[in-house]
């Protein structure tokens, strides 16, 4: 099996262990921490993993694209997943309010990536 080092490749590479980490968090989260955190912390929880399926899934997109313009957003996209996501779920799991304070940096970075793939939508037109 030969490993894809083009930076296409690399994309569909991340965007599919995001992909695969969202489905794996979403099931423990759903069947392993029910039982032990608190409703709102659970919605916090499944937020998280709702805002990465989202992204990862728009990740694969724009890597099967191939398209130079649009892979800058992925780069946006990834930080976004691991400051947004991965925050929401250690403040779910810990309480510690330092991890969602985190979180909107996340939510900047997605929002950065979306204006990166709409202006390279609008040059390209």
């Amino acid at each position: 099996m030969e490993l894809q080092t083009n930076s296409s490749g690399k994309w569909i590479i991340i965007s599919a262990v995001m992909g695969f980490l969202g489905v794996a968090l979403g099931a423990f989260g759903a069947h392993s921490l029910k039982p032990y955190i608190d409703p709102d912390k659970l919605d916090v929880y499944k937020t998280g993993t709702h805002y990465q399926m989202i992204h990862a899934v728009v990740m694969l997109a724009i890597a099967f694209l191939g398209d130079k313009v649009y892979l800058k957003a992925e780069k946006f996209f990834f930080a976004g997943i691991i400051l947004f996501s991965f925050s929401l779920y250690v403040y779910s799991i810990t309480s510690v309010p330092a991890f969602a304070m985190v979180t909107p940096v996340g939510g900047v970075l997605f929002l950065i990536g979306w204006a990166v793939l709409i202006y390279g939508a609008v040059r390209k037109t």
